[in-house]
C-alpha cells in the first residue's frame, strides 16, 4: 500500500489515554512544537528547509500555508520523526525528534497526503490493523473501533470494502485511524484535498469536536484559504524553506492594512520600474505582483485607483478587470509569499487517484 501511515502510537495506546486530560498535559510545556534552525538538505544540494524557526502552543489549531515545493511536507515529516534534520533541533510535546522519537510516536497522530488505508479491506478491517499497530489491547479494540467509526459517521459502512467509499469517506476513515490513540498532537498533511465542500465540512466537524473534547493540538497543511481562515487559531506562511511570518488570521489581515485593489493584467504587462511608480501613488502602502494580477494595498482604494490606472496605461500594461475589497487571507499570502496559493495540479492528481480507487482500478 502506497503511503502507509507511520506507526505512531505507543504500546497499549488508545483510549486509556483518554483518561489523561490533554489540557492538563499541555500545561507542562510552553510549546507543543518548538523548531529552531531546522535545515534539511537532500542529496547534498537540494535545500528543502533553510533554517525554520517555528513555535506552536499546546491545544491550538495551527495551519501551515505555502506553495508547492516550499517545504511543508518535509517539515511535517521531521516533526513526526520520519526524517532527521540536517541541521537544527525540534521538540514535539517536549521531546527531541531525533533522540526521543519513540516517546513522540506514542503521542502523535499523523495522516499523510498519500493513501494510507487498504482499499481491498473493509473500513473495520483497516481500523483493526491500525489498532494492532498502535498496541491497543485486544479486549479494547472493538469498542474503540466502533466508537471511532460512529464518531466519524462511518458505522453503516464499516463492513464495506474501502474501494467502494467516496473520497470524503476514505479521508474520514484515515483520520479515524489516527484518532484511535487519542493523540496529544495530530499532524494532517492536506487533510481535505480533493474533497467536495460537504465532505470537507464533515471532516472538520469531527476534528473540531475531537480538539474540543481532548484539547489536542492540530497542525495541518492546506491549499484551502477558507479552511485556514475558518479553523486555524494561528497561521504560518512558508516559502523557499523558510517561515516568513506567523500570527492569528486577524493579526495577519491587519498587517496588510487598508483596502486591496486587484487588477487583472496581461502576464507580461508590469515590470519592476512600473511597480516602483505604483508604489509612489498617493495612498498606496504596498504592491504585490502575481502571475496575472497586481494587488495594490492602499489606505483609500478609490483615491489610489486613478493614479494606478494612469501609470499602468502609460507603461502599456493591459488591465482586464479591477476589483476592490478588504484584505483577505489570499492577500496576506500574496503580500508575504509574493504569489497566490495555487492548488490546481495537486487537486487534479488527488481527484484522479480517488476516482480510480472507487472504480476498483
Amino acid at each position: 500500500m502506497e503511503g502507509l501511515r507511520l506507526s505512531l502510537g505507543g504500546a497499549a495506546g488508545g483510549a486509556h489515554l483518554k483518561n489523561i486530560s490533554c489540557h492538563a498535559f499541555s500545561t507542562l510545556m510552553e510549546f507543543a512544537v518548538d523548531a529552531r534552525g531546522i535545515v534539511k538538505v537532500y542529496e547534498k544540494t537540494s535545500r528543502a528547509l533553510d533554517g525554520v524557526d517555528l513555535q506552536v502552543r499546546p491545544g491550538k489549531v495551527f495551519a501551515l500555508l505555502g506553495p508547492n515545493g516550499s517545504g511543508k511536507t518535509t517539515l511535517m515529516r521531521i516533526l513526526t520523526t520520519q526524517l532527521p534534520p540536517t541541521e537544527g533541533h525540534a521538540d514535539v510535546m517536549g521531546h527531541d525528534t531525533v533522540r526521543e522519537s519513540g516517546a513522540i510516536r506514542g503521542l502523535v497522530g499523523y495522516v499523510p497526503q498519500e493513501m494510507s488505508v487498504w482499499t481491498d479491506l473493509s473500513g473495520y478491517e483497516n481500523m483493526l490493523i491500525y489498532a494492532k499497530i498502535y498496541g491497543i489491547p485486544s479486549e479494547a479494540r472493538r469498542r474503540l473501533i466502533d466508537d471511532s467509526l460512529e464518531g466519524i459517521g462511518l458505522s453503516d459502512a464499516k463492513d464495506r470494502l474501502v474501494r467502494s467509499y467516496s473520497g470524503g469517506m476514505i479521508r474520514r476513515l484515515e483520520i479515524a485511524t489516527a484518532l484511535l490513540i487519542s493523540p496529544k498532537i495530530l499532524f494532517l498533511d492536506e487533510p481535505t484535498i480533493g474533497l467536495d465542500p460537504v465532505a470537507r465540512k464533515a471532516v472538520w466537524d469531527k476534528l473540531t469536536s475531537f480538539k474540543k473534547d481532548f484539547g489536542t493540538t492540530v497542525f495541518f497543511n492546506t491549499h484551502y484559504m477558507d479552511e485556514a481562515d475558518l479553523y486555524a487559531d494561528e497561521i504560518g506562511i512558508i516559502s523557499r524553506g523558510r517561515i516568513i511570518t506567523t500570527g492569528t488570521v486577524a493579526e495577519l489581515k491587519r498587517s496588510v492594512g487598508g483596502e486591496v485593489l486587484v487588477l487583472e493584467t496581461e502576464s507580461n504587462g508590469v515590470d519592476a520600474a512600473t511597480l516602483e511608480m505604483v508604489r509612489g501613488v498617493a495612498s498606496v502602502r504596498d504592491v504585490a505582483l502575481g502571475e496575472s494580477e497586481l494587488a495594490v494595498i492602499a489606505d483609500d482604494a478609490e483615491t489610489a485607483l486613478p493614479g494606478v490606472m494612469r501609470i499602468l496605461g502609460n507603461s502599456g500594461a493591459m488591465v482586464r478587470k479591477v476589483s476592490m475589497s478588504a484584505p483577505t487571507l489570499d492577500d496576506v499570502f500574496l503580500k508575504y509569499a509574493g504569489t497566490r496559493l495555487e492548488s490546481g495540479g495537486r487537486l487534479s492528481d488527488v481527484s484522479r487517484v480517488r476516482k480510480t480507487i472507487r472504480r476498483g482500478g
